[in-house]
């Protein structure tokens, strides 16, 4: 962690992203000033590493398939190094005199000697993933947490007992415990270990707690400025406030690009069998009109396809790097509170022994 006198950072609404110096290389780019930090092209040819050696890739994805692939590299490991598979399938609506909800079968092969049994079968419901991503934050509170889908939906757009939106949920929670799963240090919490295993959760009090403990923490750091936020936080946090504004904007050109696309997409489905029909009252003119239609069919299936893939490819990949987003600020949110009550007792103490000065030179 590195040191050093505060300063301000520039608005970053008028820079590019290209522009905001990578995370994991913001103590060196603060420190050093380098001339590649200022040449983004000779910056990007240099490898950076972790401290354990791992290198790190910071070149931009060039299509939303290398996007989707890098979210699916922790997908596709090697089935033959894993000791933990997890799997949700089969949802189910319950209907009770005081509410209606869906539940997910949740199952689980192991040989790890952390579970009793090498199978389970369990049915958890969204707020039992809840529960446990709550649990992981509280226990694991330096670890990036992988997000969840959003659990609120209009009402009247988005009927969330539909088959889609089961299915889509299903996915989405499914992938949200395979990252869990593959975690080399999440994968052996023991919240992780009750969820796959326990037949009934007893989750309450540990949320009331967790709860509790917000709060707390919250009241002693509200209103308290940082007196000197480290540089890479600082920089981290620039960069994805930068980062969100330009997935926010793709994200809206995305959607009004597939607006567009359907609008068109309808039309050209009338125009069609339009020429389709007129072949068949001209003679002379019906080869060429079929050829027509021909082309006209062939270009509907076509942006229909192209369509699809921006719906369900392109954009959910957008709206999980914004959920990631989202999970990184708050490791830093709390990162910056765990400081701001260590300088407030650090300050507390500065003045008792002032205090005692006076009295100790009288």
């Amino acid at each position: 962690m590195s040191a050093g006198t505060p300063r301000s950072l520039a608005s970053s609404g008028q820079r590019a992203l290209q522009d905001i110096s990578h995370p994991l290389s913001a103590e060196e780019s603060a420190l050093s000033r380098s001339p590649d930090v200022l040449n983004p092209s000779s910056a990007g040819e240099r490898d950076l590493i972790l401290a354990n050696g791992t290198p790190i890739d910071t070149s931009s994805p060039a299509s939303s398939s290398s996007l989707l692939n890098r979210l699916q590299l922790d997908d596709d490991l090697d089935g033959e190094t894993r000791d933990l598979f997890v799997t949700v399938d089969d949802p189910k609506k319950h209907v009770s005199t005081m509410e209606t909800y869906i539940t997910y079968r949740v199952c689980t092969k192991t040989t790890r000697t952390e579970f009793d049994l090498p199978e389970y079968s369990v049915r958890r419901r969204y707020q039992d993933f809840d529960w446990l991503r709550n649990k992981l934050e509280e226990s694991q509170p330096t670890h990036l947490i992988p997000p969840l889908p959003e659990k609120f939906v209009v009402k009247g757009v988005v009927d969330r007992f539909s088959e889609e939106f089961v299915e889509t949920r299903r996915k989405a929670l499914d992938k949200f415990l395979k990252r869990v799963a593959d975690h080399p240090v999440l994968s052996f919490n023991e919240h992780f270990n009750a969820f796959l295993s326990a037949k009934d959760l007893n989750k309450r009090q540990g949320l009331a707690l967790l709860t509790k403990m917000g709060e707390s923490v919250k009241y002693v750091t509200v209103g308290y400025k940082l007196r000197a936020r480290p540089l890479e936080f600082a920089a981290m946090g620039e960069y994805l406030d930068v980062f969100t504004q330009k997935l926010g904007t793709i994200d809206r050109i995305a959607q009004r690009i597939i607006k567009e696309q359907s609008e068109f997409l309808m039309e050209l489905r009338e125009y069609g069998p339009v020429y389709s029909s007129w072949s068949s009252f001209e003679e002379d003119l019906h080869d060429p009109l079929e050829g027509v239609s021909g082309c006209v069919s062939n270009c509907s299936s076509a942006l229909e396809e192209l369509t699809e893939d921006m719906s369900e490819d392109f954009l959910p990949v957008l709206r999980e790097y914004g959920l990631y987003i989202e999970s990184m600020k708050n490791v830093l949110k709390k990162r910056d509170q765990v400081q701001a009550e260590y300088e407030t007792k650090l300050e507390a103490v500065v003045f008792r022994e002032d205090k005692k000065s006076p009295a100790i030179q009288d």
